[in-house]
């Protein structure tokens, strides 16, 4: 067999699911939002928002790679992936940046 053909075959099978996997996933976000709302009730000042993104940064992590299974995707749609959280990160650092050049010396 060719290695084309190799390379074809391996992407027309499907990836077969494991429910332990998804099980630990899904325990893992649940945690996650345990852990967002129970320091919500704290009174940790600016550590709230820090708390609460980072949570949310991992939880959006477990869900792309194994809910929405980029894990085992393509090369390509990992690519497209890591160029939309590029441009993401651009945009809030341009953001982020008038942000702090209007407010310079009011601080």
């Amino acid at each position: 067999m060719s290695e084309s053909a190799h390379h074809d075959q391996q992407v027309s099978s499907p990836h077969i699911i494991n429910p332990i996997e998804h099980f630990f996933v899904c325990v893992t976000l649940l945690v996650g939002t345990a852990i967002t709302v129970g320091t919500s009730y704290l009174n940790l000042h600016v550590f709230n928002a820090v708390i609460a993104i980072g949570v949310a940064v991992i939880e959006a992590v477990l869900v792309v790679l194994y809910l929405m299974h980029v894990k085992d995707s393509s090369r390509l749609t990992k690519l497209t992936i890591g160029a939309g959280i590029f441009t993401f990160l651009v945009l809030i650092g341009m953001s982020l940046t008038d942000y702090i050049a209007r407010a310079w010396g009011n601080w």
